[in-house]
């Protein structure tokens, strides 16, 4: 399945129990800070964790995330690419190959 198909089934599946009308860019917002807590969560107190749980917790995210770019006009293959592009610029591999530092202290 291809990841324009993954989009259709999203929406498809909010708006076969009516949800979109929750559905606000400011509470699409919340609901991705919120299930990113809940990833995080699954590493709390411990290097082990259950993959099973985290693949849940991530799928939340990426199904939230479709949602907000679909309500925003947003098309998310696009900024994602225009997002690597802009990455490239502020993080040459010269200067930060290997390096965990902000563009800013590079």
């Amino acid at each position: 399945m291809d990841f324009e198909q993954v989009k259709r089934e999203v929406i498809k599946f909010t708006e076969e129990r009516n949800w979109d009308q929750f559905h606000t860019p400011e509470n699409l917002a919340k609901s991705i800070s919120i299930e990113a807590a809940e990833l995080l969560e699954c590493f709390q107190w411990s290097t082990d964790y259950d993959k099973e749980a985290a693949t849940e917790e991530l799928a939340d995210i990426v199904n939230y995330c479709i949602l907000m770019a679909d309500k925003m006009g947003i098309n998310i293959e696009d900024a994602v690419m225009d997002k690597i592009v802009k990455n490239r610029e502020k993080y040459p591999v010269e200067k930060s190959f290997g390096s965990s530092k902000k563009y800013t202290e590079l």
